[in-house]
């Protein structure tokens, strides 16, 4: 009569956790990777639509505005939106996101100063 019990051996037990470790330490940096893009592009959007905002805010009142309240603007989840300037020339903007810690992207439109990382007007350009 056989008394031996069916089941995995020590070493197979560890060949295993170091094959799922492995996959782990290739997974987990990727993931990092596809969540910063997703992050900046929900910055760049909120600009975007930041910057619509501002026009139509600006078609009908000949000036840009700082209140978020007047143009009817709604920032995403996470998102850190401040208007530097906003003026009947021309309006700047940077956002920030709470997942990205250190990075930001901004725009610029008509006569305001450009703010970092901004260079081009109208153009959302971000740090990262």
């Amino acid at each position: 009569m056989d008394t031996r019990r069916g089941g995995f051996t020590l070493i197979e037990l560890l060949i295993v956790v170091v094959i799922i470790g492995i996959l782990a330490s290739i997974a987990i940096p990727k993931y990092s990777e596809v969540r910063d893009k997703a992050f900046v592009s929900t910055l760049k959007a909120d600009l975007r639509n930041l910057a619509s905002q501002e026009e139509v805010y600006f078609n009908g009142n000949y000036t840009f505005s700082t209140s978020f309240t007047d143009l009817g603007f709604v920032s995403s989840d996470g998102v850190t939106i401040s208007v530097g300037e906003a003026t009947g020339q021309g309006w700047s903007a940077t956002a920030t996101h709470s997942g990205l810690v250190g990075e930001s992207c901004a725009i610029f439109h008509g006569n305001a100063t450009a703010v970092s990382p901004a260079t081009v007007e109208s153009i959302v350009t971000c740090s990262m």
